[in-house]
């Protein structure tokens, strides 16, 4: 809606939004009527004028007759006559031929768009007549259903209310279609729409009612009853199919519809299969984390019998290192995809690190800032190691001796920019030590420069803060998921 918007600004905003619901369903429009279709505004209201094409979709039943998208072209005063006189007069205008280039020629049907009775845009159909295959039954019934929603869309009965509800399973004309009557029999079936319902073993559907005598459901009755287009998805024989019936309105009154009909089975079961992927590797998260805070536990039992201070802290570092990881499994385990909003990680893993703080006078805030981030799980994890790491590494050094700090603080900010995330950990506590260089980092440090380096593909540089304290600033490159 912005491209139209843009494009065409003396629009109002209702005229706007069914404009917009037109464009989201000429799709079948184009099909039906082997041609390109130009949505056109006029410059103003005056009796001839110039128009601005705002929209351009391409049949996928025949050939382009345009080689560039003509969206954003303007038809000048009396290039297109034809739109001037539809608009004036409310009627569908059959063009005539337009020389086009030297290579071939143009034949144009002008169709008014009314909206709340006044005429807000010209359809047009452009096609070669050149290059037109012979028409036979098929495509002769398909014009004429063009045709007759071109009258509907010339009376503000099309496009209808649900036209934003399609969807990825939605049918087409290629996929198959039917053609019914007044009364709801099948007049005209294209050789696809036989096809899909042979899958059925549904086969002899002619001067058949499909909706209640062949397929049994109430899409079809529903859209004649209700003058508004329904879908529904039907299930027979372990097969699936998408249907989707347009009724066809004149004077009020509905004298036919278009069934779309299209064979989903291989969809859905692709669709099946990847749900039941989705849940297998749920389960796997979830495993991996209990099996982490068995470890994790394992751990902390052995850490009570060890005596020498450097081994306790040593497992202590361990266990903290991994119920960082067992945080990211708990939450990848809730989901279906593997994308991570980094919010639902950082929470935790403060909670983590402040629960660890068991002296009561080590009282320190923590502070979360900045933007929101998602990521995906393989860079979330080492970002959550790289995050406790640096969390920590704080708690025992940066506020080992808190003395002298009125109020200890941590603060890690985040901020997401032309595909990269800068994360900032900072502390008002004691500083680096002297001679403090990327040379002599511990074990703590070490594991977060290579989780950054090489792992995340991004750098991290460690200084004094300005206001005091501790600045680590990390630079990592977003992944595009």
């Amino acid at each position: 809606m912005s491209a139209l918007t843009e494009l065409a600004p003396a629009l109002k905003a209702s005229e706007s939004r069914y404009l917009s619901k037109l464009i989201r369903s000429w799709d079948l429009l184009a099909d039906l009527s082997f041609a390109d279709l130009l949505l056109c505004i006029p410059e103003d209201n005056s009796t001839k004028t110039s128009y601005v094409i705002v929209s351009h979709v391409r049949p996928t039943t025949s050939r382009s007759i345009y080689r560039k998208e003509m969206e954003g072209r303007v038809f000048t005063r009396g290039e297109r006559p034809f739109f001037d006189e539809a608009r004036q007069s409310g009627q569908i205008i059959d063009g005539g031929l337009i020389l086009q280039s030297p290579v071939e020629r143009i034949r144009t049907l002008s169709v008014p768009v009314l909206f709340d009775g006044k005429v807000i845009a010209v359809l047009s159909r452009d096609f070669s007549p050149d290059g037109q295959r012979v028409a036979g039954d098929l495509e002769m019934t398909y014009f004429s259903l063009f045709r007759r929603l071109a009258l509907m869309i010339s009376q503000n009965c099309y496009p209808f209310q649900e036209a934003g509800t399609e969807s990825e399973f939605s049918p087409r004309v290629s996929d198959g279609l039917m053609l019914l009557d007044r009364v709801g029999r099948v007049r005209f079936a294209s050789p696809n729409s036989v096809s899909v319902l042979s899958r059925l073993s549904i086969r002899q559907i002619e001067n058949k009612k499909i909706g209640i005598d062949v397929l049994k459901c109430d899409a079809v009755p529903k859209a004649f009853d209700m003058h508004q287009a329904q879908s529904t998805e039907i299930q027979m024989n372990g097969q699936a199919i998408s249907l989707r019936c347009l009724p066809i309105i004149e004077n009020n009154n509905t004298t036919g519809a278009v069934v779309l009909v299209r064979d989903i089975s291989e969809l859905r079961r692709r669709d099946q299969l990847l749900r039941s992927k989705d849940s297998t590797i749920a389960e796997i998260h979830h495993r991996v984390k209990n099996n982490l805070q068995t470890i994790s536990s394992l751990l902390r039992l052995q850490s009570r019998r060890v005596t020498v201070t450097e081994a306790r802290t040593a497992i202590d570092d361990s266990v903290r290192r991994i119920r960082s990881i067992a945080v990211v499994h708990e939450i990848l385990s809730h989901k279906a995809d593997d994308i991570v909003h980094f919010d639902e990680v950082i929470k935790p893993l403060v909670r983590l690190v402040s629960e660890d703080l068991s002296d009561a006078e080590r009282s320190i805030e923590f502070h979360v800032q900045g933007d929101s981030v998602i990521l995906p799980a393989t860079q979330t994890t080492a970002l959550a190691v790289t995050l406790n790491e640096l969390m920590q590494n704080a708690v025992q050094h940066a506020f080992s001796d808190i003395s002298d700090i009125k109020t200890p603080k941590l603060t890690i900010m985040f901020k997401s920019s032309q595909r990269i995330l800068k994360v900032t950990v900072s502390d008002n506590g004691l500083g680096l030590p002297l001679g403090f260089s990327k040379e002599n980092y511990g074990l703590g440090l070490t594991i977060v420069r290579n989780l950054i380096e090489m792992d995340l593909g991004g750098s991290i540089e460690i200084r004094r803060a300005e206001s005091g304290g501790t600045k680590a600033l990390i630079r990592i490159p977003i992944s595009q998921t």
